[in-house]
């Protein structure tokens, strides 16, 4: 019968062990063979960005950064990183979904200001049902977001991606300044690294708002070139 109340990734690592706290539920690995398979069933073109996805998921989830992200609220950081800002948007490309901006963007933002709750993010932690509603809502809504980016005109395209943006460094904003620790489930559990449970908040806000931006960047660089190229078409056959 499995222990729904505990943390899916086990307890908190010290600095000492992190790096030998792989993942082997099998469950997760299967789906992800699983997922593997389909995507080599998909047109060369999207194959690459599928498999490179569920390769990020691995790195996510299987990887000894899934042990860390229990003692690390950083950790966690880069963990929703990974998942949202690129797992996600390589997925949109291997299996896009469909939506408009107007409605993705809220959803995906509203998802993930629902989780950074304390209450919320808490109870994440400490339950493992919890943990996974968490981290599919927030790829899923991610996925949708990315999708949505892909397919639209490129002033709706840049208007998503800049308030994409806005919304993410808004929110490491606001943990890079918070005066006080806001997740029980961390206080504890950073001491062994060297770092307090605010400092550490502070590095996850610092992970959100700077390297959160890259994808972003990444996706307004390609609305240039996709648009600067429809441009020298017209005019090549003008």
């Amino acid at each position: 019968m499995i222990d729904w109340w505990r943390s899916y990734c086990g307890s908190a690592p010290v600095a000492g062990d992190w790096l030998g706290r792989w993942n082997g539920d099998p469950i997760l690995v299967l789906l992800l063979l699983i997922a593997a398979v389909l995507t080599m069933r998909l047109p060369v073109g999207r194959r690459g960005a599928g498999l490179a996805g569920v390769g990020v998921l691995a790195i996510t989830f299987v990887s000894p950064l899934c042990a860390l992200s229990v003692a690390l609220f950083s950790a966690r950081a880069v963990q929703h990183l990974l998942l949202i800002g690129i797992a996600a948007p390589l997925l949109a490309i291997a299996w896009p979904m469909r939506g408009r901006v107007a409605v993705t963007l809220p959803l995906s933002t509203a998802v993930l200001w629902a989780w950074h709750l304390p209450v919320l993010y808490d109870a994440a932690l400490a339950h493992v049902g919890i943990y996974w509603i968490m981290q599919a809502t927030l790829l899923g809504s991610a996925w949708a977001y990315w999708s949505s980016i892909r397919r639209a005109s490129a002033m709706e395209a840049v208007a998503g991606i800049a308030g994409g943006a806005v919304q993410m460094g808004f929110l490491g904003a606001l943990l890079t300044f918070a005066g006080r620790p806001l997740y029980a489930s961390h206080l504890a559990t950073t001491v062994s690294f060297g770092i307090g449970p605010l400092a550490d908040q502070q590095l996850a806000g610092l992970v959100m708002w700077v390297p959160g931006m890259a994808p972003y960047a990444v996706a307004a660089a390609a609305q240039a070139v996709r648009r600067w190229q429809g441009f020298a078409t017209g005019r090549a056959t003008a």
